[in-house]
């Protein structure tokens, strides 16, 4: 930010004139071009602790200090790598494998079909409508007009049961807060009824269209609404909600013939813990507990009056009950489907079927299932590789469902659940020579000795010469299964002669509950450790070296880089950590952290401090250290993972580095957790982040 003061000082009053001359003292570039960052070296005591947080000033997002500091340390960044040789091609490259037509899972209702498609030429996906599955695609929105930039995205968020009427968001810049709106599917007008901007889950329209259910979330926390169609969105109904805090995520549902309205309380993120709520809409009854005070998860789903509860009460790895929605007490729970070897991800009904997505060994399976709980059938997949999006509707014969794998882009497959027989609906087509490539799993051993799995993908003909750029990563948190996914990052990667590795690490649901819970709290220590193995197995096998192996990992998978930076420099070349979780004992006062409690702890809790002050990166950084290059990447837009840990951290990094490698933020003003960027952007973003990292590890473009 640059201020002639001169000129201006006299035409501004004192106090702002004071506040410019703090922003031009505060960032000074050091003759090695690094921004130097002033210290207000704040000290508190946390539990008979001393902590010194010499960057607390970074937290206010909005102080002129601040954006001046930010648009420093963007310059900075650019004037790294805007000039690395090969970014034309790079970006070349990457155009080829995103500008391809892609289309997303559709919604079926009363022989339409809703769905996202973006063309190969386009910036963004736009919400389409088709009659019949062989009719044209009929444009509903398009979002390309709301902003110059590309920066405002749409998403499909309820259809009808007649298919007439949608609500759909409009997201800005990537922030989780959207507006719902209402759309007359017929005439193409959007309703007067305008849901502002905020945090929403769970929208469903009633199948006679009086209104809909929402769930919005406020400073209080979340509380699930009624919308009386054509009324003041204001005047909205408040169902349930009253008395839960911010720490609860709280979502609803009606079953498919609007009969019966389920609502879910998720105790924090991952939903160790939940309750489940059910109301006959029929009989306009009141709201009737199914499950509370259980130590377990449960999530429902309807086949007709049955309703559905799977869960890992009593079972890790998952097990699906059998309620009477009119008698829901316990003892009428009936098991139906029993835990097996595999871990249960998601139950959905269609056809008269239960379909249930397995996790096997870090990979996925799709079983079909009967009312009573027997096997049908176990759907065909194409190969190893992940299942999403399966959707259908209990009275319809159709089903769809999204698979992908490492060389595979996500393709929709439309299934006749009678029959068992399918066919692809939609395919993007990537260019990519996949006979050219090789997935590979192996096994490697933890600290304490855990066996855990990792995914390589590499060209063919790959020498184990300890010389080869490796770029590792994983997420270790909330119950998320890592199974092998699409990724033009990795392609490009693998094109270039590197190796791409998935490391399945303990925190996620690869392996059923006691894997969640063997990398959360006070075992969150396992995750990083199993990290670390997952690097030694690669250096012991002569994949790579330590100057040749990069790790990159976002949100959760961004403290996990952290972590690694903080505890093992010497062990990576260069780190990309982005939209990351790094000052642990502050993290739970921002945003929608509090959902993350469950999961991490807070540094409230004496005991839980002590653990989380140990591995917090922001707390373990060493002055001196020869740290490797990092790029932190970042921006106004996230409104979920507060900003302020990867400026925070940035400064402090830079501060310590005692080596020569570079540490860099990427703040971009718009950009943020929930996606929506336009592909030029993504494109622009990836060419910055496979730029530093073929500088740092010496890769030839």
């Amino acid at each position: 930010m640059a201020y002639n003061l001169n000129l201006r000082r006299r035409l501004i009053p004192a106090a702002v004139t004071l506040t410019m001359t703090l922003l031009a003292s505060s960032i000074s570039i050091a003759q090695n071009g690094v921004p130097k960052t002033r210290t207000d070296n704040v000290k508190e005591t946390l539990h008979g602790v001393e902590l010194t947080d010499p960057y607390r000033w970074l937290e206010d997002q909005n102080s002129p200090e601040t954006r001046a500091w930010i648009e420093e340390q963007n310059k900075y960044t650019d004037s790294l790598l805007a000039g690395r040789p090969g970014r034309a091609e790079m970006a070349k490259r990457l155009g080829e494998l995103w500008k391809v037509d892609t289309v997303g899972t559709p919604t079926a209702r009363a022989g339409r079909y809703f769905f996202t498609k973006r063309r190969a030429e386009q910036d963004l996906s736009v919400l389409y409508v088709r009659k019949g599955t062989t009719g044209a695609d009929e444009v509903l929105v398009d979002p390309h007009t709301m902003s110059k930039d590309h920066t405002t995205s749409v998403g499909l968020s309820a259809v009808s049961d007649d298919g007439k009427l949608i609500a759909y968001s409009v997201r800005e810049g990537g922030a989780d807060e959207t507006t719902v709106k209402l759309m007359d599917v017929d005439s193409r007008k959007d309703l007067a009824d305008v849901l502002p901007r905020a945090r929403y889950f769970g929208i469903s329209i009633k199948p006679d269209k009086s209104g809909m259910y929402y769930t919005r979330f406020g400073a209080e926390g979340a509380r699930v609404y009624w919308h009386a169609m054509g009324s003041d969105p204001k005047n909205d109904t408040e169902v349930f909600g009253k008395g839960y805090g911010p720490e609860k995520i709280i979502y609803s549902g009606l079953s498919d013939d609007g009969k019966w309205l389920a609502i879910v309380v998720l105790y924090g993120s991952s939903a160790d813990q939940t309750e489940v709520h059910l109301r006959n809409e029929t009989a306009k009854g009141a709201i009737v507990t199914v499950v509370k005070d259980i130590p377990a998860r449960f999530l429902p789903d309807f086949a007709g009056d049955k309703l559905l509860l799977q869960t890992n009460w009593k079972a890790p790895k998952g097990r699906v009950l059998a309620v009477d929605a009119k008698d829901p007490s316990q003892a009428n729970w009936k098991e139906i489907i029993p835990e097996g070897a595999a871990v249960m991800e998601s139950t959905t009904t269609a056809g008269g079927e239960i379909f249930i997505n397995y996790t096997e060994n870090a990979s996925t399976k799709l079983k079909a299932f009967t009312p009573e709980g027997k096997l049908v059938r176990e759907v065909a997949l194409p190969s190893i590789g992940s299942v999403s999006g399966v959707s259908g509707r209990w009275d319809s014969q159709e089903a769809f469902y999204t698979f992908e794998s490492f060389l595979t882009p996500s393709t929709i497959y439309r299934y006749d659940v009678a029959s068992g027989a399918q066919q692809i609906w939609a395919r993007p087509n990537v260019p990519v020579e996949s006979g050219n490539f090789e997935i590979k799993q192996v096994w490697f051993n933890s600290k304490d000795k855990t066996r855990v799995p990792m995914f390589l993908v590499y060209r063919k003909g790959l020498q184990l010469n300890g010389a080869n750029p490796v770029l590792l990563t994983g997420y270790g948190g909330f119950n998320v299964s890592n199974t092998p996914g699409f990724s033009r990052d990795a392609v490009l990667w693998a094109e270039h002669g590197g190796v791409y590795a998935l490391a399945n690490l303990r925190g996620g649901g690869e392996f059923g509950e006691e894997w969640h819970k063997a990398g959360m709290m006070e075992h969150k220590q396992n995750v990083f450790d199993d990290f670390y193995g997952a690097a030694g197995w690669l250096i012991a096998n002569k994949y790579t070296s330590a100057k040749k192996l990069a790790i990159v990992g976002g949100s959760n998978g961004g403290l996990l880089v952290g972590a690694a930076l903080t505890q093992r420099p010497e062990l990576f070349g260069a780190v990309v950590c982005f939209y990351p979780l790094l000052d642990m004992v502050r993290y739970h006062q921002f945003l929608v952290a509090k959902f993350w409690v469950p999961e991490y702890g807070s540094s409230e809790n004496a005991g839980q401090f002590q653990y989380i002050r140990a591995y917090s990166p922001y707390h373990n950084v060493k002055s001196g250290t020869k740290y490797p290059a990092v790029l932190f990447v970042t921006g106004d837009g996230d409104t979920r993972v507060a900003p302020l840990h990867a400026r925070k951290m940035a400064a402090l990094v830079q501060s310590a580095q005692g080596g020569s490698a570079p540490i860099l933020l990427r703040y971009d003003t718009k950009a943020g957790h929930s996606g929506g960027r336009p592909v030029t952007k993504i494109i622009e973003d990836t060419v910055d982040e496979m730029s530093f990292l073929f500088w740092q590890l010496g890769v030839e473009k």
